[in-house]
């Protein structure tokens, strides 16, 4: 079979050219595949869930009879993540329709109830 000597020169550019493209769209184009999408978008929206809810556990903790004596003993827990699991265990952080406090929900509410005077 004769071939026109320009087409393998052609085929290797149309190779080496979807390559770059490939590469170049990746790179700086910011391209990228449907799971790393779902992946970017999962973040975000518990990011944005734990926005949310985070002034809610505050106002729930806020809200109590004895705020202000659970407040002392909140302020008087030193690590942050002792401070957490005094509002996980305290159950500000369980939402209503869950069984069991979101950690992430506790560390909002914790940071939110630390800057409280």
């Amino acid at each position: 079979m004769n071939m026109h000597p320009g087409i393998k020169p052609a085929l290797w550019g149309a190779v080496i050219g979807a390559i770059a493209v490939t590469i170049v769209g990746f790179s700086w184009l910011g391209w990228t595949l449907g799971s790393t999408a779902e992946q970017m978008a999962n973040t975000r929206a518990e990011a944005a869930t734990v926005a949310a809810l985070g002034p809610v556990c505050a106002a729930r903790f806020k809200a109590e009879a004895d705020a202000s004596i659970k407040l002392a003993e909140f302020k008087k827990i030193s690590p942050s993540w002792d401070q957490q699991s005094f509002i996980e265990k305290g159950g500000w952080a369980t939402m209503p329709g869950t069984d069991k406090p979101n950690a992430a929900v506790a560390g909002a509410c914790a940071e939110i109830l630390d800057k409280v005077t």
